[in-house]
């Protein structure tokens, strides 16, 4: 039962010839004659109780000055009023204590109830309602804090859930909802599909419950024309890779439709790529993008020669050969042409989209070449002039970061570009060279490399025997090959299979190529000494379980694998040799003891990569007696098995070829090998052995795989050898 409130209640306006709050900058001498306890607006203080838990016993008053009030449980004490000031209210807990009263002006009257003579206690039980920050009432003192509950529907960042937003245009009640995400957790479709494949909402409905989501404006393509000026602004491989369609450009702001709302991360990139000061998206659906794409861009397909044509006519861009010197201000202008511009751009989207490793900008002394490696094999694309070199090199020295002026020394940068709500990694290299600067560019696209041990390539019973490597609790597992053949993938794929919650999972790698979630990722920089060594010697103290040393190159390396592996951690790392029992004598040579080699190393895995035949034009055909030959094979030895090759199609750009399979040798370390290398066993003795205990070797592996119809036999040739070669 609440009281009455007393006649001195504080929220009364000061009396006549009270003081309003003063300036706090300047000193405020107290009146002649303090008010006494009683007077009005002034009322008798309250002593806290004593022992009273959670409470701070308040200061005495200063004469003429209102004692301040007890603090009730978990809140700071009041601070005692100025001279003729009202007294401050107790601060409800979890609020901020209230603003300053301004001379003239009401006090705020509180939210909390009146008081009823007794202490305050604490009001954890009843809740209170969320409230929202407003200005600070001074430097240096938290803000005010008020307002109504935000909706509980929003996500960090202001933006609703899909389903709450469904829910508040009409579409579904709570309980439809519910059962909605349970659906789509169990299926693995979002939560508009599931609606969607319920009935519950039409593709209309979802898309305006994605434009109100994103706060996005929907766009309908089959009534919209896109201007000329925003379709030679975009070229069709942008917007194909990119998946927009491009609307109108105004003022250097482009409007574009796209068909995915997690597709906005690539409007700072198509802001960048086409130097406009904004870019506006639109929501259309999938298939609106697709048809437009098709429509919009039918025989105005600008290509890679139409881009170098107009380059050629401009004879004002670029220079001949390579200088000694040139003006940086010049070099920053040739950085930016337009058609400087759009050459890389296109150059790069074609890398993306024809799936790319690298892409290489040579320069020569009468031409300049730029090739793409796809598949493992360099293939040239239509050359700029000669002229363009420093052109191209600025560009993409800008693009990454780099000193453009340095054209002496290497340098290594990175270019990041978010392609279809994809994250495009591209590692560059420069090297000086006679006639200019050579670029290499690593592209790092993850929707290209599968994490999937069981998609490695594998026959099911060496993938058993490897699975049976990477779950032991110690030892060494080594993945050998040349540079390029799919070491770094199959490690990764073996993490990712590992990578649960109950295990600390670290490497350290140069660089670091894929970001994987839950595992701890340390990359190489060796101008501040971090080494594959010191980085090893440093994760140990991390309490792994499992450890990914990038390569083993050399002793140190190697003797802090060796003692992680006996103290308890499986570790796993890459070696370039050219076959699993080379490995050993490798290690040997580094300096390793035999003893050691033989405690830790559990297994080793050679690999190669080779190119799969294309499966929309793969043909069965009789190979030659010739062909046979590069296998060692005579007629008679393949008489009722199959062969196939490509005859080459669009889906391939007629290549034959499209993707690459990965062929491999898998050494276990019995207790007969180890006994052979404690023996000191040669390379040939242990390849011979690990024979006769049934390791598959790299040859055998790629004629399984030319009698699946997998690979072609000139693959297999190319990336392998005879055992007695």
């Amino acid at each position: 039962m609440s009281t009455p409130t007393p006649p001195n209640d504080p929220r009364k306006p000061a009396q006549p010839g009270q003081s309003a709050v003063p300036n706090p900058a300047k000193p405020v001498a107290p009146p002649a004659r303090p008010p006494q306890p009683g007077q009005p607006g002034q009322p008798t203080p309250r002593p806290a109780s004593p022992g009273q838990p959670g409470q701070v016993q308040p200061k005495p008053a200063a004469p003429g000055q209102q004692p301040a009030k007890p603090a009730a449980p978990g809140q700071q004490p009041t601070k005692p009023a100025v001279p003729g000031q009202q007294p401050a209210k107790p601060v409800v807990p979890g609020q901020q204590p209230a603003k300053p009263v301004a001379p003239g002006q009401q006090p705020a009257k509180p939210a909390a109830a009146p008081s009823t003579g007794k202490p305050a206690q604490p009001a954890a039980a009843t809740p209170k309602p969320a409230v929202q920050p407003a200005a600070a009432t001074k430097p240096g003192q938290p803000a005010k804090i008020g307002g109504p509950r935000k909706p509980a529907a929003k996500e960090s960042g202001g933006k609703r859930k899909f389903g709450q937003v469904l829910v508040d245009l009409g579409y579904v009640d709570e309980d439809q909802l519910d059962g909605l995400i349970e659906e789509a957790k169990s299926s693995g479709l979002r939560t508009g599909q599931a609606a969607v494949k319920r009935g519950l909402i039409n593709e209309d409905q979802l898309m305006a419950a994605l434009a109100e989501q994103h706060g996005l404006k929907l766009v309908n393509l089959s009534e919209v024309k896109p201007s000329a000026e925003a379709l030679t602004m975009v070229p069709e491989t942008m917007a194909s890779v990119y998946k927009v369609i491009p609307i109108s450009i105004k003022d250097k702001v482009l409007t574009v439709a796209i068909g995915d709302p997690g597709n906005l991360g690539a409007m700072d990139d198509l802001r960048n790529l086409l130097s406009v000061n904004e870019v506006v998206p639109l929501l259309s659906t999938q298939e609106g993008i697709e048809t437009a794409l098709n429509k919009v861009y039918k025989g105005k397909e600008e290509s890679l020669l139409d881009v170098i044509t107009e380059i050629e006519n401009n004879p004002g861009l670029g220079r001949g050969k390579a200088e000694t010197s040139i003006d940086l201000a010049e070099l920053s202008e040739l950085a930016d042409a337009a058609p400087v511009r759009k050459l890389i751009n296109m150059v790069f989207l074609i890398g993306i989209r024809d799936k790319a490793a690298d892409i290489h900008f040579e320069p020569f002394e009468e031409e300049y070449r730029i090739r793409m490696r796809c598949d493992g094999v360099l293939y040239e694309i239509p050359p700029p002039p000669r002229s363009l070199a420093n052109a191209i090199s600025s560009r993409i020295k800008v693009m990454s970061n780099l000193d453009i002026a340095e054209r002496r020394l290497p340098q290594d940068g990175r270019i990041e570009l978010n392609v279809g709500g994809t994250q495009v990694d591209m590692r560059v290299s420069i090297l000086p060279t006679m006639f200019g600067e050579s670029i290499v560019v690593r592209v790092l696209d993850r929707t290209v490399v599968s994490l999937d041990i069981n998609k490695i390539g594998m026959s099911p019973e060496m993938l058993a025997t490897f699975r049976s490597l990477i779950v032991k609790p110690n030892g060494i597992v080594l993945v050998t090959g040349p540079t390029g053949s799919g070491k770094t993938t199959t490690l990764y794929s073996a993490l990712n299979e590992l990578n649960v919650v109950t295990d600390k999972i670290i490497t350290t790698e140069d660089p670091v190529e894929y970001d994987i979630d839950g595992i701890v990722q340390v990359p190489i920089n060796h101008e501040i000494g971090i080494t594959f060594a010191s980085a090893l010697r440093a994760i140990l103290r991390q309490d792994p379980d499992k450890i990914l040393v990038g390569e083993i190159r050399d002793l140190e390396t190697a003797q802090i694998a060796v003692q992680a592996a006996l103290t308890g951690h499986i570790v796993f790392s890459t070696l370039h040799t050219n076959d699993a029992p080379s490995t050993i004598t490798r290690l040997r040579d580094m300096g390793l003891e035999t003893f050691l080699i033989t405690a830790t190393v559990e297994g080793i895995l050679a690999q190669r990569l080779v190119r799969k035949i294309c499966e929309k034009c793969r043909t069965k055909f009789d190979p030659s007696a010739e062909l046979l030959m590069e296998l060692n094979l005579t007629p008679e030895d393949v008489k009722g098995k199959d062969f196939f090759y490509g005859v080459g199609c669009d889906h391939c750009n007629n290549t034959g070829h499209k993707g690459r399979m990965g062929l491999h040798e898998l050494l276990v370390m019995s207790d007969d090998m180890r006994d052979l290398i404690s023996s000191g066993a040669s390379t040939d003795q242990l390849r011979i052995a690990a024979r006769k205990m049934g390791m598959t070797t790299l040859r055998d592996s790629g004629m399984i795989a030319i009698h699946r119809g997998l690979t072609t036999i000139e693959e297999v040739v190319r990336e392998t050898v005879l055992e007695d070669e």
